[in-house]
């Protein structure tokens, strides 16, 4: 006796489409990082009423955009299951070079190309360690980022090597009617960034990639192109927030971007990113960095010392975090 098994699949379809409904908690946690932004904003801003002036808000964007840029790079590694520990070397050693440049709209593109060609090819040797030789991401962009460091002593002798022209200079620290200008190199990265991982094949490869290597393989994707291009694009944009940063200091050394590869890390999964890769979100990682910069410039004006600075710093990272658990 054949029993009509229609009207049974027609009731689970049913009944699974309405218990999918998302409901307000899960749309809570998947939010949580932008509720946490807009209510640190709110309570620096009563703590300390200097935080809202337009000097203060303008000087934070200038310092959170380089580590930004870099976040973006960070995360898409992340997302394809790797992880970058060059990143801030290669900000140091990419603003150092620009400094062996004169000034003029000459030097400014032979600083650009000479940077993302650092940039890139770092990324390109951490990509192919990683993919072709199978060698732990920690360890190939821990030995990357040791040879730049090297590198870069030997050639500086670990003393200031001078500035960036004033043309970059102004990308870094200057401002438009109160606007910084480094604020629109960070939109056309984050929006075109956005464009390619969350609307286009090659994002949607980037994130099965990172959750299941297996299945992308079985699927026909080019897993170890799409990781040797992750790591190049971290390379690239680490490059230009290092020459950014550097306009922003004006005097360049040794010491452009330290901290930024274990920020930006810490920026990327507080904003959403998956550690294990395969899941994430472009703006997530940059709320993620602004954060984490917020909290900083917050202290900062309480007039709090430098060691509650760093355990108020680690409670931030605590409590952002803790928001995606129930995801």
């Amino acid at each position: 006796m054949k029993v009509d098994a229609i009207p049974q699949v027609r009731s689970l379809v049913t009944k699974s489409g309405r218990g999918s409904k998302p409901r307000l908690s899960d749309s809570i946690a998947r939010y949580a990082i932008y509720i946490f932004l807009v209510l640190l904003l709110i309570l620096s801003g009563i703590a300390a009423p200097s935080f809202l002036s337009q000097q203060n808000l303008s000087n934070l964007v200038l310092q959170t955009v380089p580590l930004a840029i870099v976040v973006i790079g960070q995360a898409i590694v992340i997302m394809t299951g790797g992880l970058d520990l060059s990143v801030a070397s290669v900000m140091a050693t990419a603003a150092v070079a620009g400094t062996c440049f004169a000034g003029g709209v000459g030097a400014v593109i032979e600083i650009l190309v000479v940077s993302l060609f650092i940039g890139g090819a770092t990324g390109l040797v951490n990509g192919l360690l990683v993919a072709k030789r199978q060698v732990s991401p920690f360890l190939a962009t821990l030995a990357s980022m040791i040879v730049l460091q090297g590198l870069r002593f030997a050639w500086t002798k670990g003393a200031p090597s001078g500035g960036l022209p004033p043309i970059l200079r102004v990308v870094g620290s200057g401002t438009w009617h109160g606007i910084p200008v480094n604020l629109a190199v960070l939109a056309v990265l984050a929006v075109a960034a956005c464009f390619i991982v969350h609307f286009t094949l090659l994002g949607r490869r980037f994130m099965i990639t990172g959750g299941n290597q297996v299945t992308a393989r079985l699927l026909g994707y080019p897993v170890d192109r799409i990781i040797i291009g992750s790591y190049v694009a971290s390379g690239l944009l680490a490059a230009i927030a290092g020459v950014v940063l550097g306009g922003y200091a004006e005097i360049v050394d040794n010491q452009v971007g330290r901290g930024f590869e274990l920020d930006s890390i810490v920026a990327a999964v507080i904003g959403g990113v998956a550690l294990s890769g395969g899941r994430g979100t472009i703006p997530g990682a940059l709320a993620g960095a602004a954060v984490l910069m917020l909290a900083a410039n917050a202290v900062l004006l309480l007039g709090l010392p430098i060691q509650f600075q760093i355990v108020l710093k680690g409670v931030v990272i605590v409590l952002a975090a803790a928001c995606y658990v129930r995801r």
